[in-house]
């Protein structure tokens, strides 16, 4: 499942969000949008998933020009993914998964045993099938994104719009969860997270897409793109990039840090 975005553009009001935007990703990658507050990020995926209307440019699914999509078709193709949230209703985690199945129902069905078989086996891909009958408000940050992963594998859409999906987890879980994405990347999973750490973009992604004020001003592989320069273009700070196993990982260290003592 391919996604193209072309010339991309979109405003609030008069203030451009989006300035003329444009990528391509492949089936079985994981693209991480790398870039700080305001650069649009969050816009692109709901320009994407149709949420943000009057957007100009081409954006396509699997050669399907979302514009003249409806949400319900739309729906079968891409999935949106938020931050990890605590609804209102006391859901059971099963109950959540099976609202990713109403995609493919008619408006008058409601999930059945086949749905509900659907729902057990996404559970059980990620290693959640424990939590079917556990209050959805009761779980751990973690466990909630990867429930809604669930979700939207039950959708079977095939790609995966997801925005900043560890944001607020610890880090056992951010590890978590981003090991599943990549792992359904590997399984052939077209999936775009936004983030802000480019570390995680750099230990999980295939490739990274920075943004800055509503412009790509970087895309490639992280061992490429994740420069010093970069850096201070996004997020106006100075910092060393280091280089691990060959070159394969990338971490920014600042250039101006307290070290300790060592001779205390």
């Amino acid at each position: 499942m391919s996604v193209q975005v072309r010339d991309l553009r979109f405003q609030y009001g008069s203030h451009p969000a989006l300035q003329g935007v444009s990528f391509a990703v492949h089936s079985g990658r994981l693209v991480s949008v790398l870039g700080p507050n305001g650069a649009g990020k969050s816009t692109l995926l709901k320009c994407m998933m149709g949420l943000a209307k009057g957007y100009t440019g081409d954006i396509a699914l699997d050669g399907h020009n979302v514009r003249g999509l409806g949400s319900k078709a739309l729906s079968k193709l891409a999935a949106y993914i938020p931050q990890s949230h605590a609804p209102a209703f006391h859901y059971t985690v099963l109950d959540m998964v099976l609202m990713g199945t109403t995609a493919r129902l008619s408006p008058i069905s409601s999930p059945g045993r086949r749905e509900r078989e659907t729902a057990l086996a996404m559970l059980e891909k990620l290693g959640m099938e424990a939590y079917a009958g556990r209050d959805y408000t009761r779980i751990s940050g973690g466990e909630r994104q990867l429930a809604l992963i669930a979700r939207a594998l039950a959708q079977r859409s095939r790609v995966f719009l997801m925005d900043e999906p560890t944001a607020n987890l610890d880090y056992g879980n951010q590890m978590r969860v981003l090991t599943r994405m990549r792992g359904l990347a590997e399984e052939g999973y077209t999936i775009l997270q936004t983030t802000h750490n480019p570390e995680l973009a750099c230990f999980f992604s295939h490739d990274v897409l920075a943004m800055r004020k509503g412009r790509v001003i970087a895309q490639g592989a992280p061992r490429e793109t994740l420069t010093a320069e970069l850096m201070q273009a996004l997020y106006g700070v100075r910092v060393r990039v280091e280089s691990l196993y060959g070159g394969g990982v990338r971490i920014c260290v600042p250039e101006e840090i307290p070290l300790p003592d060592s001779t205390q």
